[in-house]
Order: structure tokens, then sequence, then C-alpha cells
């Protein structure tokens, strides 16, 4: 009889090492955090396995999404080493993901940069790593676990699961890859010497070859990581970000009485602003913007567009996201340039989709997500500084608002998507 067929189940038990977890906030915590809600659903159990929060070292902090997760899901906490407590010595923030709101180029900021990419590989998240291997693998004895999933970034937490592996050979280890490694669009920015990159793709290459199975959140990046090892696409399984359901409901949509462009989220050097900026002053609208800025966009947008048609909010927690998204009229979605941003597709696309709104996207036309867009119809994606086609675009979402194909949207719903998860889970167990 199936787990999912007795009326009081005894799942088995999969175990999820992440760092990033509540009260951690930013996009990187929403993954796993989701669809460990629902993987009961389907015939797991998680096991979550995070750093104490008194010793982590979080960019952001949600605590609205510690109530998120079911109190049946046990998780567990260790201390760690935190590297990052340097920074604070020397009164730097912690830097995000990109620095995207710190890049810190005078002696100092670039001597910090140095360091953490040549001393601390793959990255200072590290001092995690050895309590983390110890309490797994009491886990995995004391629960009787043969299923491992390790998420990242930080990568650094890719090589507890190599650990583990090496230990535990019967275990299935899964290696969920939400960015590239050594391919990263800022990786350049830590001045590793050719010493250094040799010993970062080492690691990378290990944990390819080694994993039983190896997600990843789209298909670009399905490719650049199958590039690395011959034969590596046939265990490299597709699993996008997506939208939780439940974060949608009992929220009462208001539509606003001007036209309103929102963009939730970072917003650094590298999000190109100036054709929108351009478009937007073409038209009678409001241009919203929730969360991180830097400081030049900031000052950017400030010059170029009058007060009363722009409105700047700091970041805000998933709940407040989730409102500002669904009060506007179209969503804007713009895509880092970089060589590499062809394979991006931001967490926060999936709860675009969600709203049924209009998504204008600023980035490659042949990138990941606007194959997405385009697959949902539900908007369209422009390159940064095609000012005629977006402001067109604009005009015609103004007299003529439309909404997506739901039905192909919920394609990325996380209850779908764990579906896809379980199966996988289901498969090794047969292993």
């Amino acid at each position: 009889m199936n787990n999912r067929d007795m009326a009081h189940p005894v799942l088995p038990k999969v175990l999820i090492i992440t760092y990033y977890w509540p009260p951690s906030g930013g996009a990187g915590v929403q993954r796993w955090l989701k669809f460990s809600k629902y993987l009961p659903e389907f015939g797991w159990q998680p096991v979550i396995l995070t750093i104490d929060p008194e010793y982590a070292a979080y960019p952001v902090t949600d605590y609205s999404l510690v109530t998120d997760l079911p109190e049946s899901v046990k998780v567990y906490t260790t201390p760690a080493i935190n590297y990052f407590s340097f920074y604070k010595k020397n009164k730097s923030k912690i830097p995000s993901s990109g620095f995207a709101n710190n890049l810190d180029n005078t002696f100092k900021g670039k001597f910090l940069r140095f360091v953490r990419g040549n001393f601390f590989l793959p990255d200072p998240r590290k001092g995690w790593n050895k309590y983390a291997f110890k309490k797994a693998c009491e886990l995995i004895e004391l629960e009787g676990i043969t299923n491992v999933i390790t998420t990242s970034p930080p990568h650094s937490t890719q090589l507890i699961g190599l650990k583990l592996k090496k230990r535990f050979l019967s275990i299935m280890w899964t290696a969920d890859l939400r960015d590239p490694w050594t391919d990263i669009y800022y990786y350049n920015q830590f001045y590793p010497t050719i010493l250094s990159k040799a010993i970062d793709l080492r690691y990378e290459k290990e944990v390819l070859k080694k994993a039983d199975k190896i997600f990843t959140v789209g298909p670009s990046l399905k490719t650049l990581f199958s590039s690395k090892i011959k034969g590596l696409e046939n265990k490299v399984e597709v699993i996008t970000n997506g939208y939780d359901e439940s974060d949608f409901k009992d929220i009462s949509r208001q539509t606003p009485s001007r036209f309103t462009i929102t963009y939730v989220g970072t917003l650094s050097d590298i999000y190109p602003v100036e054709g929108l900026i351009a478009a937007v002053n073409s038209l009678d609208l409001l241009l919203r913007i929730v969360g991180t800025i830097s400081e030049k966009t900031r000052i950017m947008l400030e010059e170029n567009i009058p007060a009363e048609s722009l409105e700047l909010l700091p970041y805000v927690t998933h709940d407040e996201s989730i409102k500002f998204m669904l009060n506007s009229s179209l969503l804007l979605l713009i895509i880092p340039l970089h060589q590499s941003n062809k394979s991006i597709i931001t967490g926060k696309l999936f709860e675009y989709l969600a709203t049924g709104l209009p998504i204008l996207c600023l980035g490659p036309v042949d990138g990941d997500a606007s194959e997405i867009i385009k697959k949902c119809k539900a908007g369209y994606t422009f390159v940064y500084y095609d000012i005629e086609n977006i402001s067109l675009f604009l005009t015609d979402v103004v007299k003529h608002p439309f909404s997506s194909d739901m039905p192909t949207v919920r394609n990325f719903s996380r209850s779908n998507l764990v579906r896809q998860i379980s199966e996988v889970l289901d498969h090794n167990n047969i292993d």
C-alpha cells in the first residue's frame, strides 16, 4: 500500500540542509521553505538542518516567514563560526548577493573582497560546515534518512553534502544549485587568483560529479552545469522556482487610481534603467520601486523622473511585497546586464505571474525568463534601451489591460513543483 493511501502514514524523511532559513529574508529562503511546506502532501517528511540565527550572517531578515511552516516539520539548528564578524569590526555591511547595494570601491572595500575571494573558498559561510556535518550525521542515523538535499548559495553548503556522501555511501544526495558557482556574474569582484579559481572550480566539479542528482532552476543553468562534466545532463533536473497560492489568499486587490508600475526587489548598478526612465517620462504614470536600491540608481531615478511620478520604498516583508504587487497596474522585471544573464530567472517572476497582471521585462529577449513570460502570455521582454517599443507597449497596456494565461501559470505553483520533486525522491527510494 502506498504511504499516501494510509490513514496515518509514516512518511519517509528527506534531510534538507540550507543556510538560509527564517528569520533570514530574501528570495533564497523562499524555495525550500515553500517546498518543505508541501512535501508531506506528496509522501515525504522534510527534516530541516540550518544555522542558528544567532551565528548567522543574513543580509536581510523577514520574521513574517517564521510562521509559514507547519509545526510538524522538525527544524534543527547548529552554531557556526561567523567569519563575517570581521566586516562588523570594520564597520562594513554584510554583503548582499552580488554586492547589490553596498559595493565598496575604496581600498578597504576592494581589500575585503580580495580576502573573501582568496582565503574563504568557496565562501565565508563555510564556518557553518563542520557543525552542520556533525549534526547531519546524527540526524541521518537518528531519523533513518536515506535522501539528503543541499541547496545553495552559499555554495559552501554543497561541500557538506559532498562529505556526507563520502561517509554514507547508501544515501541519495541531491545538490540543488539556484545560481551559477564559478560563473556567477560578480565572481571577478572578489579578485580571485589563478590558484583560487582552480580550487573553487575543483570544488564545483567534484560536487557535480559526486551528487546523485542535480536540481537547478532553469534550462540555461542546466546547460551551463552540464558543460562542465561529460554526461552530467542525464542527472540534472530543472525545478524552477514558483509561487505559493496561499500567499495570495485573503488579499483584496485594489486597482490604483493612477496607472502604477511596480518593481519589487533589488536594483543595483547592473540593472539598467535608462530606457525605462525615458519611457516613463513620455507617459502619465507612477513608477514604484519596493526594495533595496543602489545609491547611483536612486540618484539617477530621482534626478530624471518627476517626484510625483516616482515612489521609492525600502525593503518590506514578503507579505507586504505581495500586497504591493497585487495593487499595481503592471509589474516590472529587470534582468541584470552581464554575459550570463540569459540564465537568470528571478524568484519574484513567478509571484508576478500569479497576480495575472501584465509584465514588462527588460533583459535578453531570448533568455529563460523571457521564454516563461511568453509561454504564460503574461507580457513582453525588450532590450534595456529600446525606448520606442517600451513606450509603445506601456501605452497599449494603459489602454488595453490584459491578464496572463492562468492555466499555464499554475504549472509554476509550489504544489505542482513539489510533485516533480517527490517523483525524483520516490525514484531514489526505489533505486
